[in-house]
């Protein structure tokens, strides 16, 4: 009896085994290499993945947004820049192994935290790399227009219509002076708001949530428009991803920009 209920517990044991390391195979994130191809996107919210990062794919060809946007920017934009952010985010990382099972927007939204030898790394590069991924996710080559659903309705509540919301979106980030962001937010009061921040800071860092945004760093625009920053603004709503944008609006109302959300599907 004795060795019967041993050989039953030995094949328990293998059993486990075998679930563990089915399960870890699923879960293992797969490395994406730079796309030239058209990739749906796979979340409506600011990227927040585990450390260490990864390169997102890009949801469409480099040349699906030309002319607004131009195949050749759009590669080295991706593939150079966002995915320098990546890579220097991850060496800063790899020296606190501590840090390895925390997300991006969790270091974002609590850097006291973070070692200060690498505070500023973490900040420059963890904001570059949740805001990029979300900048390829609110554009689509089927974008533009006017929005419809519920993110028509609060724009036109909060700022009287769509064309004054986007002349004062527009305003905001040509006045950004130097490089940053200028967003379209919740903040922490629910309410929609426009804003800006220098270099790669994130509004989640101030407790807003990232409804949609546009990089008006020269790497975004340069090639096609040099510095005429205005332009490329206005240029830019050919190709902004309502849909997107609604699901996004729609999770940071309903969420009241909890952690979950920001880390949904992601």
């Amino acid at each position: 009896m004795k060795k019967f209920l041993q050989r039953q517990m030995h094949f328990l044991g293998l059993g486990i085994t075998l679930l563990v390391l089915l399960v870890s195979c699923q879960a293992a994130p797969q490395v994406e290499s730079s796309p030239t191809a058209a990739t749906p996107a796979t979340t409506p919210v600011a990227q927040a993945t585990p450390t260490p990062a990864q390169l997102p794919p890009l949801p469409y060809d480099y040349a699906a947004l030309e002319p607004h946007i131009d195949a050749e920017t759009m590669k080295l934009h991706h593939d150079r820049h966002h995915a320098a952010y990546v890579n220097n985010l991850n060496e800063a990382l790899a020296k606190y192994p501590n840090l390895q099972n925390r997300d991006v927007v969790t270091l974002l939204q609590d850097l006291d935290s973070v070692p200060e030898d690498i505070r500023t790394t973490v900040r420059n590069n963890g904001g570059g790399h949740i805001n990029h991924t979300m900048f390829w996710q609110i554009m689509s080559p089927q974008g533009g227009g006017e929005p419809t659903g519920a993110i028509a309705e609060e724009i036109n509540k909060t700022f009287g219509s769509f064309n004054q919301f986007r002349e004062q979106f527009n305003e905001a980030g040509g006045g950004r002076f130097g490089s940053g962001w200028v967003w379209l937010v919740r903040n922490q009061n629910g309410q929609l708001e426009i804003t800006t921040t220098p270099n790669q800071d994130s509004p989640i860092m101030d407790g807003s949530y990232p409804i949609m945004g546009n990089d008006v760093w020269e790497h975004a625009y340069y090639l096609n428009y040099q510095n005429r920053r205005a332009d490329y603004l206005d240029n830019w709503w050919n190709v902004v991803n309502w849909n997107e944008i609604n699901q996004r609006s729609a999770l940071s109302s309903s969420a009241s920009l909890s952690q979950q959300s920001l880390n949904q599907g992601t």
